[in-house]
């Protein structure tokens, strides 16, 4: 299986408060991941720096044997946890801004999600609630033909009732040559997707392993260990 992506020893912090330390990990290709921790576990700062948003104190990233720069952007589509894009825009100005920006994007794949999911293209980003934002945002991330997702809470702000049109989008759009690293709290709602677990405590790696060993080893499903792991 080749490795598409890697963490060595990975350490930052923000002032004298650590969010990362000493995180190892290793992804190969055709895995869906789930990047599990609770808030303040250091996901975002790891798929930020993953993105090339920040940098690093020590240790470094490799996507497909490259630390994150312009040769790893254009191999890496990547969805924030916040909206980025300008809200005076429009959906279909979006879609055409992604389709001049990136070589890998599908711009009639992108249309055909948009009208799945009842979102207008003449509609401003201003004027959308912030689960139609996700919604728009993840069309286009998905229209990417990319060789790493990094998905930071897709499904945070959608309602339950297109959370499974969601991932199963995300499924259907995603090669086997390809790696998706996701973060999120809706653990059962993804669970039955995942290939393997990431979990993450105070900038730890706590465990990474595959979801059937870790259902087998521990006898219960990655969401009851979850909560048992992370109990109040």
């Amino acid at each position: 299986m080749e490795t598409i992506y890697q963490t060595n020893r990975l350490t930052k912090y923000y002032g004298s408060h650590p969010a990362l330390l000493d995180v190892n990990i290793t992804l190969g290709s055709g895995r869906f991941v789930g990047l599990l921790g609770p808030n303040g576990s250091g996901k975002t700062t790891l798929i930020k720096i993953s993105a090339g948003l920040l940098a690093a104190n020590s240790g470094n990233v490799l996507i497909c044997g490259q630390e994150p720069g312009p040769a790893t952007k254009a191999v890496t589509s990547y969805l924030p946890d916040r909206m980025s894009l300008p809200r005076e825009m429009r959906a279909g100005d979006v879609v055409e801004l992604y389709r001049d920006f990136f070589a890998d994007f599908d711009g009639e794949k992108a249309k055909e999600m948009l009208c799945d999911l009842n979102l207008d293209p003449r509609q401003r980003i201003g004027a959308m609630s912030k689960g139609t934002q996700e919604k728009l945002q993840l069309c286009l991330v998905m229209s990417r033909s990319a060789r790493l997702y990094l998905l930071d809470e897709p499904l945070g702000g959608v309602d339950p009732a297109a959370r499974e049109y969601i991932l199963n989008t995300i499924l259907r759009n995603y090669s086997e040559n390809a790696t998706l690293l996701l973060s999120t709290h809706l653990i059962g709602d993804i669970e039955k997707a995942l290939d393997e677990v990431v979990l993450l405590k105070e900038g730890h790696v706590l465990l990474q392993d595959s979801v059937d060993h870790l259902r087998e080893e521990k006898g219960m499903s990655v969401d009851a260990y979850f909560k048992e792991v992370f109990r109040c």
